[in-house]
Protein backbone atom coordinates (compact mmCIF):
# COMPACT_ATOMS: atom_id res chain seq x y z
CA UNK A 1 0.00 0.00 0.00
CA UNK A 2 1.65 3.28 -0.97
CA UNK A 3 2.51 5.49 2.22
CA UNK A 4 -0.36 8.64 2.52
CA UNK A 5 1.57 9.35 5.75
CA UNK A 6 5.60 9.41 6.94
CA UNK A 7 7.03 10.62 9.22
CA UNK A 8 10.48 10.39 11.34
CA UNK A 9 11.60 11.92 14.88
CA UNK A 10 15.42 11.78 15.87
CA UNK A 11 17.54 13.16 18.78
CA UNK A 12 18.95 16.36 17.09
CA UNK A 13 21.53 18.57 20.04
CA UNK A 14 19.55 16.17 22.14
CA UNK A 15 15.70 16.77 21.80
CA UNK A 16 13.38 14.81 20.25
CA UNK A 17 12.77 16.63 16.76
CA UNK A 18 10.77 15.94 13.92
CA UNK A 19 12.84 15.62 10.64
CA UNK A 20 10.66 14.21 8.46
CA UNK A 21 6.41 14.85 7.55
CA UNK A 22 4.87 13.79 5.15
CA UNK A 23 1.08 13.68 4.26
CA UNK A 24 -1.66 13.91 2.02
CA UNK A 25 -5.05 12.80 0.86
CA UNK A 26 -6.86 11.29 2.85
CA UNK A 27 -4.99 12.15 5.87
CA UNK A 28 -3.50 15.36 7.52
CA UNK A 29 -0.55 15.60 10.16
CA UNK A 30 -0.54 18.39 12.20
CA UNK A 31 2.63 19.21 14.60
CA UNK A 32 1.81 21.58 17.11
CA UNK A 33 4.86 24.49 18.71
CA UNK A 34 3.28 24.07 22.57
CA UNK A 35 0.99 20.64 22.83
CA UNK A 36 2.88 20.30 26.39
CA UNK A 37 5.51 21.81 28.40
CA UNK A 38 8.61 23.52 26.98
CA UNK A 39 10.66 21.39 29.71
CA UNK A 40 9.38 17.88 28.38
CA UNK A 41 11.86 16.63 25.43
CA UNK A 42 8.41 14.82 23.16
CA UNK A 43 6.78 15.72 20.23
CA UNK A 44 2.97 15.55 19.69
CA UNK A 45 1.59 14.46 16.33
CA UNK A 46 -1.89 14.62 15.48
CA UNK A 47 -3.58 13.31 12.61
CA UNK A 48 -6.67 14.31 10.76
CA UNK A 49 -8.69 13.48 8.16
CA UNK A 50 -9.95 15.32 5.73
CA UNK A 51 -13.93 16.33 5.68
CA UNK A 52 -13.65 15.15 9.13
CA UNK A 53 -13.93 10.93 8.85
CA UNK A 54 -13.12 8.37 6.43
CA UNK A 55 -14.83 8.04 3.54
CA UNK A 56 -15.74 4.60 1.99
CA UNK A 57 -12.60 2.83 0.31
CA UNK A 58 -10.36 5.17 2.00
CA UNK A 59 -7.07 3.92 2.44
CA UNK A 60 -4.35 5.71 4.75
CA UNK A 61 -1.19 3.90 5.32
CA UNK A 62 1.41 5.76 8.00
CA UNK A 63 4.69 5.02 8.21
CA UNK A 64 6.32 6.18 11.46
CA UNK A 65 10.01 6.34 12.70
CA UNK A 66 10.84 6.70 16.63
CA UNK A 67 14.46 7.13 17.50
CA UNK A 68 16.50 5.81 20.35
CA UNK A 69 15.47 8.12 23.09
CA UNK A 70 12.76 9.88 22.02
CA UNK A 71 9.11 10.31 23.04
CA UNK A 72 6.47 10.91 20.43
CA UNK A 73 2.36 11.08 21.49
CA UNK A 74 -0.07 10.27 18.79
CA UNK A 75 -3.36 11.40 18.68
CA UNK A 76 -6.29 12.91 17.57
CA UNK A 77 -8.73 16.04 17.57
CA UNK A 78 -12.23 13.71 17.74
CA UNK A 79 -13.20 10.73 17.43
CA UNK A 80 -12.75 8.83 14.03
CA UNK A 81 -15.72 8.97 12.02
CA UNK A 82 -16.08 6.11 9.33
CA UNK A 83 -18.75 7.13 6.64
CA UNK A 84 -21.08 4.37 5.38
CA UNK A 85 -20.08 1.96 2.64
CA UNK A 86 -20.68 2.44 -1.23
CA UNK A 87 -20.75 -0.72 -3.18
CA UNK A 88 -19.52 -2.59 0.02
CA UNK A 89 -15.76 -0.76 -0.14
CA UNK A 90 -13.46 -1.42 2.40
CA UNK A 91 -12.33 1.95 4.71
CA UNK A 92 -8.56 0.86 5.76
CA UNK A 93 -6.20 2.50 7.93
CA UNK A 94 -2.82 1.01 8.30
CA UNK A 95 0.19 2.31 10.96
CA UNK A 96 3.63 0.72 10.80
CA UNK A 97 5.75 2.00 14.16
CA UNK A 98 9.62 1.58 14.45
CA UNK A 99 10.46 2.64 18.17
CA UNK A 100 14.17 2.80 19.01
CA UNK A 101 15.72 2.05 22.13
CA UNK A 102 14.68 3.97 25.24
CA UNK A 103 12.37 5.65 23.02
CA UNK A 104 8.37 5.99 24.17
CA UNK A 105 5.60 5.99 21.70
CA UNK A 106 2.16 6.81 23.33
CA UNK A 107 -0.85 6.18 20.34
CA UNK A 108 -3.51 7.97 22.56
CA UNK A 109 -5.97 8.34 19.80
CA UNK A 110 -10.06 9.29 20.47
CA UNK A 111 -12.15 6.21 19.51
CA UNK A 112 -13.12 4.92 16.06
CA UNK A 113 -17.33 5.96 15.36
CA UNK A 114 -18.44 3.45 12.69
CA UNK A 115 -21.86 4.65 11.24
CA UNK A 116 -24.34 2.52 9.84
CA UNK A 117 -23.44 0.28 7.01
CA UNK A 118 -19.68 1.28 7.50
CA UNK A 119 -17.05 -1.07 6.66
CA UNK A 120 -13.90 -0.57 8.23
CA UNK A 121 -10.46 -2.41 8.93
CA UNK A 122 -7.23 -1.22 10.73
CA UNK A 123 -3.73 -2.58 11.73
CA UNK A 124 -0.88 -1.29 13.84
CA UNK A 125 2.65 -2.98 13.64
CA UNK A 126 4.85 -1.78 16.14
CA UNK A 127 8.62 -3.50 16.07
CA UNK A 128 10.24 -2.23 19.22
CA UNK A 129 13.61 -3.29 21.25
CA UNK A 130 13.91 -4.89 24.42
CA UNK A 131 14.03 -1.71 25.87
CA UNK A 132 11.28 0.55 24.03
CA UNK A 133 8.21 1.67 25.57
CA UNK A 134 5.22 1.89 24.51
CA UNK A 135 1.35 2.91 25.44
CA UNK A 136 -1.59 1.79 22.94
CA UNK A 137 -5.23 2.66 23.23
CA UNK A 138 -7.63 0.88 20.69
CA UNK A 139 -10.89 1.83 21.41
CA UNK A 140 -14.76 1.49 19.34
CA UNK A 141 -17.80 3.05 20.02
CA UNK A 142 -20.98 2.01 19.21
CA UNK A 143 -22.06 4.57 16.50
CA UNK A 144 -23.75 7.59 16.31
CA UNK A 145 -26.63 7.90 19.53
CA UNK A 146 -28.04 11.26 18.51
CA UNK A 147 -29.03 9.32 15.31
CA UNK A 148 -30.61 5.98 16.69
CA UNK A 149 -27.34 3.97 15.25
CA UNK A 150 -26.02 1.40 17.72
CA UNK A 151 -23.76 -1.06 16.57
CA UNK A 152 -25.28 -0.96 13.09
CA UNK A 153 -22.13 -1.07 10.80
CA UNK A 154 -21.03 -3.70 8.71
CA UNK A 155 -17.81 -4.91 9.57
CA UNK A 156 -15.23 -3.52 12.27
CA UNK A 157 -11.68 -5.23 12.60
CA UNK A 158 -9.01 -3.87 14.95
CA UNK A 159 -5.39 -5.94 14.70
CA UNK A 160 -2.86 -4.98 16.69
CA UNK A 161 0.91 -6.85 16.54
CA UNK A 162 4.14 -5.85 18.72
CA UNK A 163 7.26 -7.04 17.23
CA UNK A 164 10.82 -7.62 19.01
CA UNK A 165 13.79 -6.92 17.23
CA UNK A 166 14.13 -10.02 14.48
CA UNK A 167 10.28 -9.86 14.03
CA UNK A 168 9.70 -12.16 17.46
CA UNK A 169 6.28 -11.49 17.68
CA UNK A 170 5.58 -10.42 21.60
CA UNK A 171 1.99 -9.32 21.58
CA UNK A 172 -0.86 -10.22 18.63
CA UNK A 173 -4.34 -9.10 18.92
CA UNK A 174 -7.65 -9.03 16.53
CA UNK A 175 -10.94 -7.92 17.63
CA UNK A 176 -13.55 -8.53 14.96
CA UNK A 177 -17.69 -7.48 15.43
CA UNK A 178 -19.53 -8.61 11.89
CA UNK A 179 -23.06 -8.34 11.32
CA UNK A 180 -24.24 -11.75 10.38
CA UNK A 181 -27.57 -13.74 9.49
CA UNK A 182 -26.90 -16.88 10.59
CA UNK A 183 -26.57 -16.15 14.34
CA UNK A 184 -27.10 -12.28 17.12
CA UNK A 185 -26.76 -9.25 15.88
CA UNK A 186 -23.68 -7.13 17.25
CA UNK A 187 -25.79 -5.05 18.89
CA UNK A 188 -27.88 -7.71 20.49
CA UNK A 189 -24.25 -9.51 22.09
CA UNK A 190 -23.63 -6.15 23.03
CA UNK A 191 -26.45 -5.61 25.06
CA UNK A 192 -25.96 -2.16 27.02
CA UNK A 193 -22.71 -1.91 26.44
CA UNK A 194 -21.56 1.18 24.18
CA UNK A 195 -17.24 0.83 24.38
CA UNK A 196 -15.15 -1.72 23.44
CA UNK A 197 -11.84 -0.70 24.61
CA UNK A 198 -8.19 -1.70 24.57
CA UNK A 199 -5.14 -0.61 27.05
CA UNK A 200 -1.49 -1.34 26.48
CA UNK A 201 1.25 -0.25 28.41
CA UNK A 202 4.84 -1.93 27.81
CA UNK A 203 8.25 -1.25 28.71
CA UNK A 204 10.69 -0.53 31.25
CA UNK A 205 9.87 3.38 31.84
CA UNK A 206 6.47 2.90 32.51
CA UNK A 207 6.64 -0.43 35.08
CA UNK A 208 4.89 1.80 37.60
CA UNK A 209 2.29 2.93 35.36
CA UNK A 210 1.73 -1.02 34.71
CA UNK A 211 1.87 -1.86 38.35
CA UNK A 212 -0.34 0.93 39.63
CA UNK A 213 -2.93 0.07 37.15
CA UNK A 214 -2.81 -3.26 37.39
CA UNK A 215 -3.51 -2.98 41.18
CA UNK A 216 -6.62 -0.02 40.66
CA UNK A 217 -8.19 -2.52 38.18
CA UNK A 218 -8.28 -5.43 40.15
CA UNK A 219 -9.52 -3.21 43.42
CA UNK A 220 -12.45 -2.26 40.90
CA UNK A 221 -13.48 -5.27 39.77
CA UNK A 222 -13.37 -6.86 43.22
CA UNK A 223 -17.00 -5.76 44.23
CA UNK A 224 -17.76 -7.31 40.87
CA UNK A 225 -16.27 -10.69 40.95
CA UNK A 226 -16.60 -11.32 45.07
CA UNK A 227 -20.21 -9.23 45.67
CA UNK A 228 -21.26 -9.02 49.24
CA UNK A 229 -24.95 -9.80 50.33
CA UNK A 230 -26.33 -6.40 49.29
CA UNK A 231 -23.82 -6.72 46.07
CA UNK A 232 -26.02 -9.93 45.51
CA UNK A 233 -29.08 -8.18 45.57
CA UNK A 234 -28.33 -5.46 43.01
CA UNK A 235 -26.91 -7.93 40.87
CA UNK A 236 -29.77 -9.98 40.89
CA UNK A 237 -31.91 -6.31 40.15
CA UNK A 238 -29.58 -5.87 36.82
CA UNK A 239 -30.56 -9.49 35.45
CA UNK A 240 -34.14 -8.87 36.24
CA UNK A 241 -33.55 -5.80 34.00
CA UNK A 242 -32.33 -2.66 35.98
CA UNK A 243 -29.05 -0.88 35.19
CA UNK A 244 -25.80 -2.80 34.53
CA UNK A 245 -22.35 -1.56 35.92
CA UNK A 246 -21.19 0.76 34.42
CA UNK A 247 -17.86 -0.33 33.09
CA UNK A 248 -16.11 -3.74 32.82
CA UNK A 249 -12.09 -3.87 33.09
CA UNK A 250 -9.75 -6.42 32.77
CA UNK A 251 -5.57 -6.63 33.09
CA UNK A 252 -3.28 -9.21 32.55
CA UNK A 253 0.34 -9.18 32.04
CA UNK A 254 2.49 -10.37 28.70
CA UNK A 255 5.94 -11.14 27.46
CA UNK A 256 7.59 -12.30 30.93
CA UNK A 257 5.28 -9.63 32.46
CA UNK A 258 7.11 -7.01 30.23
CA UNK A 259 3.57 -5.17 29.53
CA UNK A 260 0.53 -5.14 30.31
CA UNK A 261 -3.17 -5.20 28.60
CA UNK A 262 -6.12 -3.40 29.86
CA UNK A 263 -9.71 -4.79 28.23
CA UNK A 264 -12.87 -2.48 28.99
CA UNK A 265 -16.56 -2.77 28.13
CA UNK A 266 -18.54 0.25 29.03
CA UNK A 267 -22.15 1.51 29.12
CA UNK A 268 -20.90 5.47 28.00
CA UNK A 269 -17.97 6.85 25.93
CA UNK A 270 -17.16 9.44 29.25
CA UNK A 271 -16.70 6.59 31.88
CA UNK A 272 -14.42 5.25 29.68
CA UNK A 273 -12.38 9.06 28.49
CA UNK A 274 -12.74 8.87 32.88
CA UNK A 275 -10.77 5.93 32.90
CA UNK A 276 -8.10 6.87 30.18
CA UNK A 277 -7.69 10.35 31.98
CA UNK A 278 -6.84 8.66 35.39
CA UNK A 279 -4.97 5.50 35.18
CA UNK A 280 -2.75 7.72 32.21
CA UNK A 281 -2.26 10.42 34.10
CA UNK A 282 1.51 9.33 34.73
CA UNK A 283 2.00 9.82 31.25
CA UNK A 284 2.25 13.31 31.71
CA UNK A 285 5.79 13.26 33.18
CA UNK A 286 7.02 12.10 29.52
CA UNK A 287 4.84 13.56 27.55
CA UNK A 288 4.38 17.71 29.20
CA UNK A 289 0.57 16.87 29.15
CA UNK A 290 -2.34 14.35 30.42
CA UNK A 291 -3.52 12.17 28.22
CA UNK A 292 -7.51 13.14 27.15
CA UNK A 293 -7.73 16.24 29.06
CA UNK A 294 -8.58 19.39 26.73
Amino acid sequence: MEETGILTVEKIDGKSTVTRCFSKYPLKLIIPKKAGSSTTDAVWVFSLSYGGGIVSGDRVFVGLSVGDGCTVALTTQASTKVYKSVDSKCSEQVLEAKVGRNALLAVIPDPVTCFSAAIYSQKQVFRISSDSNLVIVDWITSGRHESGEKWDFEFYKSSNNILLDGGEPLFVDSVLLEQTSTTTSVAERMKDYQVVAMVIILGPKLKHLQDLIQSEVEHMMTGYFRPTKVQKMSSESSANGSSRPPIFASCSSFGAKAGVVVRLLSTTTEAVYAFLRHHLSGLEQFLGAPPYRR
